[in-house]
């Protein structure tokens, strides 16, 4: 392989995994990134959420929402586990953005608590968190080293 690491694209609402070199990148538009590593093993998996208002009353986070976002995490932890029996320390780091719409941002921080509170249920151990507002980020995470970058 050349100098360059390959770079695996993470649409929204899906993860993906991988192990050794690779990159995984997404572009977080009011969005949460779930990066999960276990940097010993040299594995790891990148989950896109978005944060989208669905409902008429804005601040409001379905159960509907919430149990499909979690039911992902937890297809992403399990996958991961799968992949890499030998994970045994995972990590996780949580970034997002956040729309400048002020009804949004309480659906956001909102999926951000439950994440966290399901992650560590899960015995993986958080990070901070990255949030942010303004431009749309670009995240690039590797896996291997536990290297999570984000741009505007």
């Amino acid at each position: 392989m050349d100098k360059h690491s390959r770079e695996i694209h993470v649409a929204p609402d899906r993860f993906e995994l991988t192990s050794g070199e690779a990159l995984l990148v997404t572009e977080l538009r009011s969005a949460i990134a779930v990066c999960v590593y276990d940097a010993a093993e040299e594995a790891g998996a990148l989950l896109h959420l978005r944060c989208v208002v669905k409902t008429s009353k804005p601040a409001d986070v379905t159960d509907t929402t919430l149990a499909t976002e979690l039911l992902l995490l937890d297809r992403c932890l399990e996958a991961l586990r799968e992949a890499a029996p030998a994970a045994k320390h995972l990590q996780a780091r949580i970034v997002a953005h956040l729309a400048e719409d002020a009804q949004a941002q309480p659906v956001c921080y909102t999926v951000v608590a439950m994440l966290k509170h399901y992650l560590a249920d899960a015995g993986v151990e958080l990070l901070p968190e990255d949030v942010a507002e303004g431009p749309a980020r670009t995240l690039r995470f590797r896996p291997s080293m536990g290297w999570v970058h984000t741009h505007s």
